[in-house]
């Protein structure tokens, strides 16, 4: 095949395929991105960004989710046809912030400007997105992948080396690739979503409403200044009316809304709608050769517990930067299996959870029930990949699979890396590296040298030299009692634990040596005595 265009073909422009896009961009892989529809999608949608996602942007250094976006605000839901608020649990769970994690806030912003945010970041790599531009088929060789695609009636035949489909539940992807999307459709669980401007008396914008019943007939409405001063993203939940018929008459979605607000309404504006039914469903594997799926092309679920949109942008950050090493031809494409080996684990853990969490709604009537912080994603792990090693917990045969895991329960390979601030650089060529999650990228695999001195470090850095620069990173990490009068090294960098938070956040007994090294999507790919379970590791991950 004649591969004259970039090499990794991106089919949908919405958050899944733009995070792909930017990780394998930053990678130094170019892409192409095409986007069947003409203009860019409207609404709020995914709104969610949990803290597992906001360290994910910090890596891919796009600040201006954690920056823009809104924390969510308190839920209050009222006695019926009143404003006679109600005593129940929070539908927001809260979480302690700690020096490991730094993001501990849900925040809140609408696809719209997801959107925009992403695509300024893809514009500094002159990538543009292709409106307007549809996959009708594609075949596969040993080589690459054939498609066929259309923009305004005119036909074109492209080579791509790789493939990402992120193009969404109704996708061509999927489908032409033959895989199975197992599951259900819970058509006792009706939705019509949208934006709409509106004003009330007595409707304050500090809380999050919510009026009638999750299951009969409700109504939630969220405020968000995306949409305007009196803009809100609206969930209307009426189990006895026919909702496909009730997004083409926006006459009755007026009324409709308007009877269950117990107050007089004003309406400026019904900026965007749309119906939906809860589909539970998940591929059986996440690629085929050399084409992947990610995000709502490989799982759609209950929205509830807001984690679709943050699974799939982990996705496409997991896949990034493991194509981008084989695309550089560093790794085997037998590390691309890996993706799909990581990912369904994950994914089966997280359609049980939020289907549990909307069983329980719709049997109590109250969503906020059965929220926990689980929903941070920060206890997501892969300690059952073969390609993590840990030569201080030992492997368990048969150990049960706990991919979604919880917080506080140890640290091992396969774990989400901690933060710690208060790092300190030494030595001559200094930056602005004041946290570990400063050195995390997805370009590069971080090693972490926790020892006692510089000296104790010599060993194994001299063992690693020969460590190619491009992918890899060295950093040497010292406790504060360290006294350090040269900095002569091989590592990139030489940070004092001033505040001891990485000891305490990595587990690292005073006067103890350990090695960490920190994969390119911010998870522990290793946890080692020394420069040899470095070796042993990398030989998992580079030819």
């Amino acid at each position: 095949m004649n591969f004259t265009h970039p090499p990794v073909l991106i089919v949908g422009a919405g958050p899944v395929g733009l995070v792909a896009a930017l990780t394998l961009l930053q990678n130094g892989i170019p892409v192409r991105i095409i986007e069947k529809d003409h203009k860019p999608r409207m609404g709020q949608r995914g709104t969610a960004f949990w803290p597992r996602s906001l360290e994910l942007f910090n890596f891919l250094n796009v600040t201006e989710v954690n920056d823009l976006g809104k924390p969510a605000p308190p839920v209050r839901s009222y006695k019926p046809g009143t404003f006679e608020p109600l005593e129940e649990p929070p539908m927001i769970p809260s979480l302690e912030p700690t020096p490991s994690i730094p993001f501990h806030v849900l925040k809140m912003m609408g696809q719209q400007l997801l959107d925009v945010v992403l695509k300024g970041h893809l514009e500094k790599f002159s990538c543009p997105i292709e409106m307007g531009t549809e996959l009708c088929s594609f075949e596969q060789s040993d080589e690459g992948v054939t498609t066929v695609l259309t923009k305004n009636g005119i036909l074109e035949t492209f080579n791509a080396k790789w493939m990402i489909g992120a193009d969404g539940a109704k996708g061509v992807v999927r489908k032409q690739l033959g895989l199975t999307f197992f599951g259900e459709t819970r058509e006792d669980t009706q939705t019509v979503t949208g934006d709409i401007r509106l004003t009330g008396v007595g409707l304050g914008r500090e809380h999050w409403h919510r009026f009638g019943d999750f299951n009969e007939r409700g109504l939630a409405l969220r405020p968000t200044d995306e949409i305007g001063e009196d803009g809100w993203q609206f969930f209307l939940f009426c189990s006895k009316l026919d909702l496909k018929n009730i997004v083409e008459n926006e006459e009755l979605v007026l009324e409709t809304i308007a009877s269950l607000i117990p107050t007089e309404v004003t309406f400026n504006k019904l900026v965007w709608m749309s119906d939906f039914r809860v589909n539970i469903r998940m591929v059986n594997k996440f690629s085929k050769d050399r084409v992947f799926v990610a995000g709502d092309a490989a799982h759609v679920h209950s929205p509830t517990g807001g984690q679709g949109l943050n699974a799939g942008v982990q996705d496409a950050f997991n896949l990034g930067w493991k194509l981008a090493l084989v695309e550089k031809g560093l790794a085997d494409k037998s590390l691309l299996e890996t993706y799909s080996a990581e990912r369904l684990p994950v994914i089966s853990e997280m359609l049980d959870l939020t289907t549990s969490i909307l069983n329980t709604a719709i049997t109590s009537g109250h969503p906020s029930i059965r929220r926990n912080s689980i929903l941070f994603m920060l206890g997501i792990n892969c300690r059952f990949s073969n390609i993590v090693l840990d030569e201080f917990v030992p492997s368990v045969e048969g150990k049960p699979i706990s991919a979604y895991g919880v917080l506080d329960e140890g640290l091992e390979a396969g774990d989400r890396a901690p933060d710690a601030p208060d790092m300190l650089q030494v030595g001559h060529e200094k930056s602005d590296v004041k946290t570990l999650f400063g050195l995390y990228r997805p370009w590069y695999h971080t090693i972490l040298v926790f020892v006692p001195s510089l000296a104790d470090a010599s060993p194994i850095l001299g063992a690693l030299e020969a460590c190619d620069k491009s992918v890899v990173r060295l950093a040497v990490v010292l406790p504060s009692s360290a006294s350090v009068t040269s900095v002569a090294s091989s590592a990139d960098l030489v940070l004092i634990d001033t505040g001891g938070h990485a000891h305490s956040a990595y587990l690292v007994a005073a006067g103890k040596a350990k090695v960490f090294v920190i994969r390119p999507d911010g998870v522990i790919g290793a946890i080692v005595h020394g420069a040899e379970g470095v070796k042993n590791y990398f030989s998992r991950i580079f030819l």
